[in-house]
């Protein structure tokens, strides 16, 4: 505890009076470095002080939480145990939806994530547990008229043609092989044409 005292003296010790700018307000105070030097040893002092008197009390905090954790009676144990374990609950809960919605939008939906994102999992679940698939189907039937981009393409539908890479390569018809020593042999036979 006598580290107390130095830290309540140190915090009461007067400082030195400060000089009042001139009226006018236009010069301020010179730095004097020696006073920040000095400042700023009793302000790491300070600091240094405190985080020790933390460190002594850190142990004492916990053994006050675990002393409150002893006190409390029995139900209030069972309360926290029960809260727990609703909480993990909702979450299966949460994640069967999810997985229900996802399972019955994958027939009609490019990604079914999208479906699961965009609608309140929660609306889907009764009151005892049970998930209703005919409000998710309906549910489901609603997004997609609402937003049909995110539609399925049909399969059976018409395809988009598979590109050819020829296409286009020269204006007179004229493609030139792949192969470089094909390409090398007609350079050849023009140069020797032309002579």
């Amino acid at each position: 505890m006598p580290e107390n005292e130095e830290t309540e003296q140190s915090v009461e010790e007067p400082q030195e009076p400060e000089t009042a700018p001139e009226a006018d307000g236009t010069e301020e105070e010179p730095f004097d470095r020696k006073r920040a030097e000095a400042a700023l040893r009793k302000k790491n002092s300070e600091a240094e002080n405190l985080r020790k008197r933390l460190k002594e009390l850190e142990p004492l905090a916990r053994k006050a939480k675990e002393l409150e954790d002893a006190q409390k009676s029995e139900a209030e144990r069972l309360t926290d145990q029960l809260t727990a374990a609703q909480e993990r609950a909702d979450k299966a809960v949460r994640a069967a939806v999810a997985s229900k919605v996802e399972a019955l939008a994958a027939r009609d939906f490019a990604d079914p994530e999208d479906a699961v994102g965009s609608l309140d999992l929660a609306a889907f679940v009764s009151d005892d547990g049970v998930i209703d698939t005919d409000a998710i189907r309906a549910a489901l039937a609603d997004l997609l008229k609402r937003k049909p981009h995110w539609a399925r393409p049909d399969e059976g539908g018409p395809r988009r043609p598979a590109p050819d890479r020829t296409q286009g390569s020269s204006g007179n018809g004229n493609r030139s092989p792949s192969d470089p020593a094909q390409v090398f042999a007609g350079l050849m036979a023009q140069a020797l044409k032309g002579r």
